[in-house]
């Protein structure tokens, strides 16, 4: 879902540092192309840099993520205080996000900080993958690849949403769901499940 960034000890730092460029380069162009191939309403990379808040929000939320894996806080948490300013979409540095995930509109998308989502998931605004509670450790939920959550849906607590799973607008879903299968309502409950797999 999300590549390992430990390179063998053997590698020199100048070898460690290029690839650490070329794997962001691509994961950028990644984040880029999916807003093209996603969003028909798109009409050039233009428009796509200046004009769409979910580009900007990954963007920055990779420099602080960067970051925070370097062991600096303060500062990452800035660059996150400064993208929910400018896009509206809050993403905590320490969360892990793979590539090719598109927020669509994505005012008021909240991911927090224990929260993985996997490549080429699909958020609408308003979507929120929180905790429940105070505890520590792992209390947000964890997206499989290729997962649409619908616009205001909530997914809270520790818990897992299987691959090419679909959340229906404004569910609220507090366990498990397995791969391929569709969940709507408040609590999400599984309506449809799914024989094929559908990997964008």
């Amino acid at each position: 879902m999300i590549a390992n960034d430990k390179l063998p000890s053997n590698v020199y730092p100048f070898q460690k540092s290029w690839n650490i460029i070329k794997k962001g380069w691509k994961t950028l162009a990644e984040d880029y192309a999916i807003v093209m191939k996603r969003d028909p309403a798109a009409k050039n990379w233009l428009e796509v840099f200046f004009l769409y808040p979910c580009p900007l929000a990954i963007i920055l939320y990779r420099i602080a993520h960067l970051l925070h894996k370097a062991g600096v806080f303060f500062l990452p948490r800035f660059i996150s205080h400064l993208a929910r300013f400018l896009t509206g979409i809050e993403i905590h540095p320490a969360a892990r996000i793979g590539k090719g995930v598109f927020i669509d509109h994505g005012m008021g998308v909240v991911i927090g900080e224990t929260a993985v989502v996997g490549d080429y998931c699909l958020l609408y605004q308003g979507v929120t993958l929180g905790g429940t509670g105070k505890e520590r450790g792992k209390r947000h939920p964890t997206l499989g690849r290729n997962v649409t959550v619908g616009a205001g849906a909530k997914i809270l607590g520790n818990i897992n949403i299987g691959s090419n799973a679909r959340v229906g607008a404004v569910s609220v879903v507090l366990r498990d769901i397995p791969s391929n299968s569709t969940v709507v309502g408040i609590p999400g409950r599984i309506v449809a499940q799914r024989d094929r797999v559908e990997i964008n």
